[in-house]
């Protein structure tokens, strides 16, 4: 029996144990991440950790709603923090009980990030920090941030930034949420004034902030958006995907034909969504490879992004093709035809606004900002010409 098969016996086994698990019961099995090395998970393989994917999701078991946590904050924990740090953190990000932002962007540094403003000053046992960080993801809810500042004005820009584990609840931090065009309000605003952290906030070395972010940045393309959508919020791709079939089916789509599937266009449609659907699996499983043998995600996961972003506003412009004028509404489920409702997926995360009452246009709406978030698709197009083509550099 190969390793793979016995770790999938292993999950099945586990699993008619403890047929509705908690978020808590998930990450002490280790199959929240099960590619972190003990005690946090198995230390899976890629092709391990796709088996255990797969084993839950046939199951019904949707793990824990914390992508910053979990696909970004922890692995950088991992590759940089203390003991102490990894055992104050780790177990709380994986049983879901402490949920995490990002504080990189800035007003005037978003692709740009070197560029940033942010100031953490020592003061004794403590790093007093100010400035400004925007497009904030739940950091209203959130009890954690990562959080990178210049903590040497006359380095130069990649060599004077830190990078810290922020308490959100300080004292001079303020959050102000920032209302989307899909109702949710999940991005924000957030000021810092005198806000004191401990001087154990520190992640790694000072000055090692630009290190560090190069990895979290590396680890946010490979999870943000999985199969073209927000990975762990929403419908997935292959809900969106069934959903626009039974819409065809149905023969209900905006020009009234009586069936969609007859049309050949609309096939071909099909086709190309479903091919790029597995070439998108495939290229993940590639970017994921690439990271266990280099301990790191390497430039792949620009191209994977890059390709699943737009894959993902395709699926939802041929769903919404087909849906017609209901489309634009984002009231309940009854807006939809009854196929397409039963597809929903029952809605997870918190501060999505209209998502609650329908995932379809919360869906649509917030696909538009994945070719933003994350890097943008230009910068994607950057990385991927100068480091896997070997084109010379953007002047600067």
């Amino acid at each position: 029996m190969s390793d793979t098969a016995a770790i999938v016996e292993q999950v099945q086994a586990w699993l008619a144990a403890n047929p509705e698990p908690t978020d808590a019961q998930l990450a002490e099995a280790g199959w929240v991440a099960p590619q972190w090395p003990g005690p946090w998970g198995p230390g899976a393989t890629v092709e391990q950790a796709g088996a255990i994917e797969a084993e839950l999701l046939a199951a019904g078991i949707r793990l824990p709603d914390n992508s910053i946590g979990i696909g970004w904050a922890g692995p950088t924990i991992l590759a940089a923090g203390s003991d102490a740090q990894k055992e104050r953190f780790l177990p709380r990000i994986l049983s879901n009980e402490d949920h995490w932002c990002q504080l990189f962007s800035e007003p005037e540094s978003g692709s740009d990030l070197a560029s940033l403003r942010t100031t953490a000053v020592r003061d004794g046992d403590e790093w007093v920090v100010n400035g400004q960080k925007v497009w904030t993801t739940d950091a209203d809810t959130s009890a954690w941030g990562i959080l990178l500042a210049r903590t040497d004005p006359d380095a130069p820009p990649h060599k004077g930034i830190s990078y810290f584990l922020c308490p959100m609840d300080t004292a001079g931090i303020e959050v102000r949420p920032i209302r989307e065009m899909s109702g949710g309000s999940h991005f924000c605003e957030v000021f810092f004034t005198d806000a004191r952290i401990p001087g154990d906030a520190l992640l790694g070395g000072e000055g090692e902030g630009w290190r560090l972010a190069t990895l979290t940045l590396g680890n946010e393309r490979v999870t943000l958006s999985h199969g073209g959508l927000l990975w762990g919020m929403g419908p997935t791709g292959e809900e969106v995907l069934d959903a626009a079939i039974a819409l065809a089916r149905s023969g209900v789509r905006s020009d009234g034909a009586p069936n969609a599937m007859a049309d050949p266009r609309l096939r071909q449609q099909f086709a190309r969504l479903y091919t790029d659907a597995f070439i998108l699996d495939r290229l993940a499983e590639k970017v994921r490879a690439v990271a266990e043998r280099e301990g790191r995600p390497g430039p792949e996961a620009s191209l994977e992004k890059l390709l699943s972003d737009q894959h993902g506003q395709r699926l939802y412009e041929l769903l919404f093709d087909l849906g017609g004028p209901a489309s634009m509404l984002a009231g309940g489920d009854s807006t939809w035809p009854g196929a397409v409702s039963e597809i929903a997926p029952e809605p997870l995360g918190a501060g999505l606004g209209a998502r609650h009452q329908n995932p379809w246009p919360w869906g649509a709406l917030f696909s538009r900002a994945l070719t933003i978030g994350g890097g943008t698709t230009q910068v994607q197009r950057n990385i991927i010409a100068e480091r896997l083509l070997g084109l010379p550099r953007e002047p600067r």
